[in-house]
């Protein structure tokens, strides 16, 4: 099935989305400086759901899933942007001006600048075949298509990459598509795989997921990858594994996967997001579901594959933690919730490596 243009994305679990850029100077808890610097009005985008990257000039750069120019998708198909530090905009690029959107549609995940000054990103639908892109974009906003996935027969190359890239020492770019591969075991869009596409748009598909019995390996990555100091990628699957539940994965360069450890929901259930490398260099994440609650978890995994629960969510101290952790300078980690109990709006929150959990901010969503 071709995933329509025009049509609105439903895979995965839609996420909320602030329809604001913030920047946010911590001081003491609870004191804080919040500046609004930009109201995005669907002509200049609408949905920014990914990150923001700072590149070396000093501008951040960043997608947002709808809005923009084009008429051929129902909310606009996605752009590209720029805004200065002080809050100026420019819109460098409206998905689908070509015909068939073959430039890509919707890019829901944020961008990285390579190597060689230029930025990176994923769509998740348009391309030539309708099943998504890996592009790239000058500064100044030249776009250009570097593959388009379901280009194989079976979509054996992938299908609808969700996550963005990381790039390797060695420069090429490593990631995973939501779907593709399609194999017994699969639903009809496939189980997702690991790709490697070098800057100038050649594609490796490493690893396609379910490639085992019963999936055991997982299925649909929604997340990107991480490249830890031993030179692996780590990153994590929201369905399949040995339990059905999600799994955490290593995979090697060459291709070589080794599944580290499949959730049984007890211990956390479907992780969307992906993982970071702390400075004791284990791994730590979130799963959106599961724990004694089924409110999602906080975890920590060794590169061993030795995991601990550090934190089940209970509503009052949020629900649903969607997007991933960071590790700020004082050692603790920091991370969002969908929902809680005050006001049904979320949660910002603090855990420390240990996992003691602290309610740093509460902050409302519009």
């Amino acid at each position: 099935m071709r995933a329509s243009c025009s049509a609105v994305p439903t895979w995965g679990k839609s996420s909320y989305a602030l329809l604001l850029l913030f920047v946010i100077t911590a001081m003491s808890l609870p004191a804080q400086t919040f500046t609004t610097l930009h109201n995005f009005d669907l002509t200049d985008g609408f949905e920014p759901v990914g990150a923001l990257v700072q590149t070396t000039a000093g501008a951040l750069y960043g997608s947002t899933e709808y809005g923009g120019t084009s008429s051929s998708c129902t909310y606009g198909c996605g752009t590209i942007f720029k805004i200065t530090p002080s809050g100026t905009l420019t819109t460098l690029y409206s998905f689908c001006p070509q015909s068939g959107c073959t430039d890509g549609s919707y890019p829901y995940a944020g961008l990285i600048q390579a190597t060689n000054g230029d930025l990176y990103g994923t769509t998740i639908n348009g391309g030539a075949n309708g099943y998504g892109t890996v592009f790239k974009i000058t500064p100044s906003g030249t776009l250009t298509t570097l593959y388009s996935f379901c280009s194989q027969s079976g979509c054996t190359d992938g299908a609808n990459p969700y996550a963005g890239l990381v790039q390797a020492p060695k420069g090429n770019f490593y990631g995973t598509t939501l779907g593709g591969a399609l194999i017994v075991g699969c639903n009809k869009y496939g189980c997702g795989t690991v790709f490697e596409i070098t800057p100038s748009g050649t594609l490796t598909t490493l690893y396609s997921f379910c490639s085992q019995s019963g999936c055991t390996d997982g299925d649909a990555p929604y997340a990107g990858l991480l490249q830890a100091t031993n030179g692996d990628f780590y990153g994590t699957t929201s369905e399949g594994g040995a339990n059905g539940y999600g799994t955490v994965f290593k995979i090697a360069p060459s291709g070589t996967m080794t599944t580290l450890h499949s959730f049984d929901s007890t211990d956390g259930a479907n992780p969307y997001a992906g993982l970071i490398q702390a400075t004791n260099g284990d791994f730590y994440g979130t799963t959106n579901d599961g724990g004694t609650q089924n409110r999602g978890t906080v975890f920590k995994i060794t590169p061993g594959g030795t995991l601990t629960t550090l934190h089940s969510f209970h509503f009052t101290d949020g629900d649903y933690p969607f997007a991933g952790l960071v590790q700020a300078t004082n050692g603790d980690f920091y991370g969002t919730t969908e929902s809680d109990k005050a006001n049904g709006d979320g949660t910002v929150f603090e855990i420390t490596p240990r996992g003691h959990s602290d309610h740093a901010v509460q902050l409302r969503l519009h």
